[in-house]
């Protein structure tokens, strides 16, 4: 009871904020008691794990791929079901809409994405994506009508650079429509996969004011929430993020008949390279990250000398001027360790990249006010992932709720977060959404 009354008591100051407007007084009465089924996220998780498992059990959902399509299939059919009447966008994007008692207000959006990484886990992105579901269907099973219409949206292709977020939001250009995914496609052919259309991408964009706030739930991806023993992440910034493919040339000669004084060994100057690239980054105060996650050695044999290596450079920050100064200052690096290793450095920067975005204040204060409100512990903190919230907040009021990651795993079978945390989050989204209308 002491629980309850205070869930009471505290959700009279929720939201005392001009932008969002005051609680209105049904939602206070028929909101304040709801709650998710915890047990149903949790069984759809599992559920949704299902496809593409591969023979030796590791996850293979990558965007485009069969699996993917028919994960999406699975998630219409639910969608369905709980009354969404789901359509596809042009550019791929999943999207389930609710009425709300006022036809003439912004819909709040809230979603995220079901694609992964290869043999990664079964929680980034797929719990935002149920949990936004469970919403809709613990609202149904409650007869609650909000204000507001509501929207969900399933994105695109989300770990292979933000693509149905940012067709939406951005565009694509023509370079980045033909940059090729991880499924083997080009962008352009995953989204056709899809029953999107690449060439019309202009219809699925949305404009400042389309969206009266956004709202996305997901695991934090790394070990800051568990290490601190805390419930709910709120989410101030999302970090950019720029790739660059970085060739080194040297020259393939013999290895047993070339001296080493005279070898130009392109893999000897890629690992000066990738040392170097790791100096820079750590070289400044900051939570700036830089990787070099992807190496191709050619002609790749015992007998012969690398004579050319192409890297995958990544550079992560919340400042976007803080990126380019890290990359000029690995440019310099690069130019010294070419010039003593008789090799050519160059790089090519890629398209779909993603830009620093901040969330919105006056929603981070809304989201930690509720989860308070439900007795939750709160850190204010930053997503050094990438997500497709980044894109929405260039057009409309975003933000984000964390809940923790066990072992800090993501983008890994080890993956994993317990079924009180995701029930914690989800009972903040639906609040949140709640306390908002």
């Amino acid at each position: 009871m002491q629980r309850r009354n205070f869930i009471k008591q505290s959700s009279l100051t929720i939201i005392g904020m001009s932008a969002f407007g005051s609680l209105l007084s049904n939602n206070k009465k028929a909101g304040a008691t709801l709650s998710v089924n915890g047990k149903r996220i949790e069984s759809r998780i599992f559920e949704l794990a299902k496809f593409g498992v591969d023979e030796k059990g590791r996850g293979y959902r990558v965007a485009y791929t069969k699996s993917d399509i028919e994960g999406r299939a699975w998630f219409m059919e639910l969608m369905k079901k709980a009354g969404l009447n789901p359509t596809i966008d042009t550019a791929g994007n999943i999207i389930g809409k609710r009425k709300g008692k006022n036809a003439s207000l912004k819909p709040i959006g809230f979603g995220s994405h079901i694609d992964m990484v290869p043999d990664g886990g079964n929680y980034d992105g797929t719990l935002g994506s149920i949990s936004a579901l469970e919403v809709i269907e613990i609202l149904n099973e409650n007869n609650v009508v909000t204000e507001h219409p509501l929207e969900v949206i399933i994105f695109a292709n989300e770990e292979g650079g933000t693509i149905g977020s940012k067709a939406m939001c951005e565009g694509l250009t023509k370079e980045g429509l033909q940059q090729k995914s991880q499924s083997g496609l080009t962008h352009a052919e995953g989204i056709k996969a899809l029953d999107g259309n690449p060439d019309n991408l202009e219809s699925c964009k949305r404009n400042k004011g389309d969206f009266y706030a956004w709202l996305e739930l997901h695991i934090e991806q790394g070990g800051i929430l568990e290490k601190e023993n805390i419930q709910i992440g709120v989410v101030e910034g999302i970090v950019g993020i720029v790739h660059w493919e970085v060739t080194v040339e040297g020259f393939a000669n013999h290895a047993g008949a070339t001296q080493m004084n005279m070898r130009q060994d392109a893999l000897l100057a890629a690992s000066k390279f990738i040392i170097a690239v790791n100096e820079v980054i750590t070289s400044v105060k900051g939570t700036q990250v830089g990787t070099v996650g992807k190496i191709n050695v050619q002609p790749g044999a015992y007998n012969v000398i690398p004579g050319k290596v192409v890297l995958g450079l990544e550079i992560r920050d919340l400042d976007a001027a803080k990126i380019e100064i890290l990359f000029k200052e690995i440019e310099k690096r690069a130019a010294i360790i070419a010039k003593e290793s008789k090799t050519k450095i160059s790089f090519e920067r890629q398209p779909n990249e993603s830009k620093p975005a901040l969330t919105d204040k006056k929603l981070q204060q809304a989201i930690n006010t509720t989860a308070k409100s439900l007795g939750f512990s709160t850190k204010f903190m930053q997503s050094g992932a990438g997500h497709d919230s980044q894109h929405i907040a260039k057009i409309a009021p975003a933000a984000m709720i964390f809940i923790p990651s066990i072992g800090g795993f993501s983008h890994s079978p080890k993956e994993f977060s317990t079924a009180t945390d995701m029930e914690n989050g989800a009972n903040v989204l639906l609040q949140t959404i709640l306390n908002l209308d």
